[in-house]
């Protein structure tokens, strides 16, 4: 490579982004450059750093790999050009709208608990329901803040003790974490939180590797017991439907569910 042609290479890191979300959603060159109508030589060249893209063709070529916005912003900023979303988040003025939509989304599935998180597990609120159920279980214990969905299920202070099943779930929770990673691939904030969390003693080491998984089950209730009473819930998660701002994209709701009559006859009201 002639040094002009090193230079360029060398100024672009957002052949090296593209080249990254090409491969972790598996495609070739030539398979990618059919689908964004150019030829394998073009997108080789932008892979490479030996030919600038436009603005045009970046986001062409993100909406194929389905890059999340987020990342997409990043993209853009790598090849010269301004971020085109958002990251304001909830509190922006202009996610009224979003902010409303989700409280009546965790009012109407009142008396079972419902919490709204982001990228990271955190729980960002929850319904009175939540807060009654998860008050029960935990008591007076300090809850480190923000709190942290992965954290309490593995935590030998936070929910694991009262969780029956607690083998099953917590395998199928890690499962979790990197099929609803936003663009199916964990940020190094979650990476650092699981960490964290398969430092805890008793989680077995074969954990650690990402092969460990076993085929996902349709679907796995967490069983809790405390005090003499057992309860059963299974989940749903909820997205927000093409948010332009990177921080919207990022929020999960997951409503809890009652997997058996006398779950469902128990309801959470605040004490």
């Amino acid at each position: 490579m002639a040094t002009a042609d090193r230079a360029l290479a060398a100024a672009s890191p957002a052949g090296e982004l593209l080249r990254y979300w090409r491969r972790v959603r598996h495609l070739s060159q030539l398979a990618l450059a059919a689908e964004a109508s150019t030829t394998q030589r073009h997108l080789s060249f932008i892979e490479s750093g030996r030919s600038q893209p436009s603005r045009e063709m970046l986001l062409r070529l993100a909406r194929i790999l389905d890059v999340p916005i987020r990342e997409r912003n990043q993209l853009l900023l790598a090849a010269g050009y301004a971020p085109l979303y958002r990251e304001a988040g909830l509190a922006d003025d202009q996610a009224a709208q979003v902010r409303a939509a989700l409280e009546r989304i965790l009012a109407a599935h009142e008396p079972y608990p419902a919490v709204v998180m982001d990228r990271h597990w955190n729980v960002l609120t929850a319904n009175s329901a939540a807060g009654a159920f998860f008050g029960w279980l935990l008591g007076d214990r300090e809850v480190e803040e923000p709190p942290n969905v992965i954290r309490f299920m593995f935590d030998p202070e936070g929910l694991r003790p009262h969780v029956a099943n607690w083998d099953a779930a917590a395998e199928a929770l890690l499962q979790r974490v990197h099929r609803e990673s936003v663009g199916g691939v964990p940020d190094h904030e979650t990476l650092a939180v699981l960490e964290r969390a398969l430092a805890y003693p008793g989680v077995p080491p074969q954990w650690r590797s990402p092969d460990f998984r076993s085929p996902p089950l349709p679907v796995v209730s967490v069983d809790f017991e405390k005090d003499g009473l057992a309860l059963s819930y299974f989940s749903t998660v909820t997205t927000l439907g093409t948010p332009q701002d990177a921080l919207l994209q990022e929020i999960r709701v997951e409503s809890f569910f009652p997997a058996d009559e006398a779950t469902a006859a128990h309801e959470w009201t605040p004490s």
